[in-house]
């Protein structure tokens, strides 16, 4: 039953947002907020696909590594990856290099490219109506909703992997589908 924390400055925020000094900026400046465009999208799905069974603050400290080792997510250049391209991204330590997951990206960029529509539309298509109440504690913030569920179906019957239920609410946080800012968060006024 964590509630909001001050931050350095004396503001509340998320207790998480303040565990270490990488997440501050994050916190505040991206996470929830409302994320929009295919390829801004893809990046998210393919960060939160790798981040499966590690912490955020790894991914989130090789971000840039993962954005000059994926062509900053472009997917047509992410889908058009062979055989040559997996041995590259497998040696490369600046991302995780899970074999699975290396994968799933580029089958994601491929199935994104096939989508009848954009995946913008598909994603936020999900986004919960009315928006839930704002939580006031960690312990009230859900790890899966029925519409990440459905997000996650959607997505895996268009072809995408690494996108279970749970994995798709934690896209659906960081994306501002769902503003899980607690109730005293001084970002959650700025959404």
């Amino acid at each position: 039953m964590t509630a909001a924390v001050p931050g350095p400055d004396g503001l509340l925020r998320c207790p998480w947002g303040v565990s270490t000094a990488d997440y501050l900026p994050y916190h505040d400046e991206e996470w929830g907020r409302p994320v929009h465009g295919d390829r801004a999208l893809f990046e998210r799905i393919s960060l939160e696909a790798f981040q499966s069974g590690l912490s955020w603050i790894t991914i989130l400290r090789r971000r840039e590594g993962f954005r000059a080792a994926f062509a900053g997510f472009d997917p047509a250049v992410v889908a058009a990856y062979g055989e040559a391209d997996v041995e590259r991204l497998l040696a490369d330590p600046g991302i995780i290099r899970n074999r699975a997951k290396v994968l799933a990206t580029i089958a994601n960029a491929r199935a994104l490219l096939e989508l009848d529509g954009s995946l913008d539309e598909l994603v936020w298509s999900h986004a919960p109506d009315p928006a839930p109440p704002a939580p006031k504690t960690l312990a009230d913030v859900p790890a899966v909703t029925p519409e990440s569920t459905a997000l996650a179906k959607s997505l895996k019957k268009h072809g995408f992997r690494f996108v279970g239920p749970t994995t798709a609410y934690a896209l659906m946080q960081a994306c501002g589908l769902v503003d899980d800012h607690l109730a005293d968060c001084v970002s959650r006024r700025q959404n």
